[in-house]
């Protein structure tokens, strides 16, 4: 904005100032899009750039621009990128691209065997999720970690999440197995051929309301699962 060049970069012990900002933006964005998001606070926002776990974007002049973090699940079996925010005059610029890359390289390279995941409502998220070689998959495949569950409290589709035996909520998880994935190109080019089946399956979750259907296993798959295979690898 206005010339100014925008930094994306590792966050530090000089950032936690920012701290306070960005946890206000990510309420105020959830708030303002209608969906849930797990509440955290500067302090556990700080801790994440005193760790050397975050990612944060400025720009030339000092001003924030986004942000990125990264939380260690299942003694480091897992891994999540967590609470991607863009300040709104930032946004649709492609920064959220960047912020995205550069926690998903650093997660690779401090947990190289860790599995990485994601929940998000945003389909704009997704695709970019798409394009580092990420995949749909049912919440079964995520961790069992009680402390990770315990972080969705604060959200605002809390009883849905628990309603449905944490089985499958508003939200959309996407995993990347260093053992086991497509290639970026691969995972791109499925979401774009069936992105407008996939916006119909998200509106229709919406609408719904996660109806029981969902919940029915079959040989072990449930049907979300079921559905994102029809969209995804076909």
């Amino acid at each position: 904005m206005d010339n100014q060049q925008i930094i994306v970069r590792i966050a530090d012990h000089l950032d936690t100032h920012y701290a306070k900002r960005i946890t206000d933006e990510m309420e105020s964005s959830a708030k303002a899009r209608g969906t849930g998001i797990a509440k955290r606070s500067p302090e556990y926002v700080a801790a994440k750039m005193l760790e050397d776990k975050a990612v944060i974007a400025v720009t030339s002049t000092g001003q924030w621009v986004g942000f990125c973090y990264i939380e260690e699940w299942s003694h480091g079996k897992f891994v999540a990128n967590s609470g991607l925010i863009v300040a709104p005059e930032f946004r649709k610029s492609g920064v959220a691209k960047l912020i995205k890359q550069k926690i998903f390289n650093l997660s690779r390279e401090r947990y190289p065997d860790a599995k990485i995941f994601g929940l998000t409502t945003g389909l704009a998220v997704m695709k970019i999720n798409s394009e580092l070689g990420y995949e749909p998959v049912t919440y079964s495949e995520l961790t069992d970690d009680e402390e990770f569950w315990a972080g969705c409290k604060s959200c605002v589709n809390y009883d849905i999440l628990m309603s449905k035996d944490r089985k499958i909520c508003m939200c959309t998880a996407m995993l990347f197995d260093p053992k086991d994935h497509y290639e970026p190109k691969e995972t791109k080019e499925y979401f774009e051929e069936n992105k407008k089946g996939l916006e119909r399956l998200l509106r229709f979750k919406q609408w719904k309301l996660l109806k029981p259907f969902f919940e029915k296993e079959n040989n072990g798959a449930s049907t979300l699962k079921i559905i994102f295979h029809l969209l995804f690898r076909f």
